[in-house]
């Protein structure tokens, strides 16, 4: 089967609600981005050089980061090179191809680890800001509506009112909330929280935790105490730990992930606010410089706009016509 008819029957087998928001979601980088590349195109009849370095300087526009730039337009040209494209109209399929490539690692690293012989626990890390406490939310709805019994542990006590915000969103959700005083212990609370989802026979408890500004040297300690006692109170546990990063902060996000990754044990992102920023290339820079997954995307402001990442959708959303072109002509 042909490259662009299996992103099509991934996506096809997907329901159209998912396929939607990602385009909904993805509207202001497809329009920065892929609108430059048909530019680009129409603009180069034959591939050359002076074409190349115009495609960097667009994948940096839009937040691909300066390495992985440099690694993805060496691989399109060697690749094109081979292939022996020379016309620009088919250096567009290749492109596609190469993003796809550098996201998809395998098929099940999207895929949340789960506990089969007990309580799973997800830690949620990130800084203030960033939108985990809504993320957290988001994700006990989900698991929710899964039929899953969800309890929530406000680790973080030293924001003003996120042990509250937290509270709100179990309430709508309908999930238990197990917290302490502001400034109490958050390796203590997440504790008690752990007793507390045993005693209810819970599935999942998911930990907010303190999110001050990831150079303070005391958050992460604090951050691998909390890690100590999951540990400690249930074997493998966490099961993930899971950084939300704000895609609208571009290459600080990245910054922000190297830092929790040397710190935490980060297994997944969570990268919000996706539908707010015009460089969802930063998917991309993440995935190819760190080395860690991309678990969920944040497409808009509703319950259900926590969509799990799913990398032939954010190509879809970013060449749509393409792709269902290049899928008939593989058809044909």
């Amino acid at each position: 089967m042909g490259f662009f008819k299996k992103i099509k029957e991934k996506i096809t087998n997907q329901t159209e609600t998912v396929t939607h928001k990602f385009k909904e979601g993805l509207t202001k980088t497809r329009d920065n981005f892929s609108e430059k590349v048909n530019d680009l195109v129409s603009r180069y009849r034959k591939v050359d050089e002076e074409f190349f370095e115009e495609l960097e300087d667009i994948l940096i526009q839009a937040d691909v980061g300066f390495n992985t730039v440099m690694d993805l337009v060496d691989d399109i040209r060697t690749e094109a090179k081979k292939r022996k494209l020379e016309d620009s109209q088919d250096i567009k399929p290749l492109i596609t191809e190469k993003l796809t490539d550098l996201l998809t690692k395998s098929e099940e690293e999207g895929v949340l680890h789960v506990n089969e012989d007990g309580l799973t626990v997800y830690l949620v890390v990130g800084v203030n800001g960033v939108g985990k406490t809504t993320t957290i939310g988001k994700l006990a709805h989900k698991f929710k509506s899964e039929g899953k019994n969800v309890v929530l542990a406000a680790g973080d006590t030293f924001r003003a009112g996120a042990i509250e915000q937290l509270e709100v969103w179990g309430e709508r959700v309908g999930v238990d909330v197990i917290k302490h005083q502001a400034g109490g212990d958050p390796a203590a609370v997440v504790f008690d929280a752990i007793q507390s989802a045993k005693s209810k026979d819970a599935d999942i408890l998911i930990c907010d935790t303190a999110g001050r500004l990831q150079n303070k040297v005391n958050l992460m300690e604090e951050l691998k105490k909390v890690y100590r006692v999951v540990n400690r109170e249930i074997p493998d546990a966490p099961h993930e730990t899971l950084l939300v990063l704000d895609a609208t902060t571009g290459q600080n996000a990245l910054s922000q992930a190297k830092t929790f990754g040397e710190s935490t044990n980060v297994t997944g992102i969570v990268l919000t606010k996706l539908d707010g920023t015009a460089k969802g290339g930063i998917v991309l820079a993440i995935r190819n410089e760190l080395d860690i997954p991309v678990k969920f995307v944040g497409l808009g402001e509703k319950v259900d706009d926590l969509q799990r990442f799913e990398p032939e959708q954010f190509i879809n959303g970013l060449f749509a016509d393409l792709v269902e072109e290049e899928a008939e002509k593989e058809e044909a």
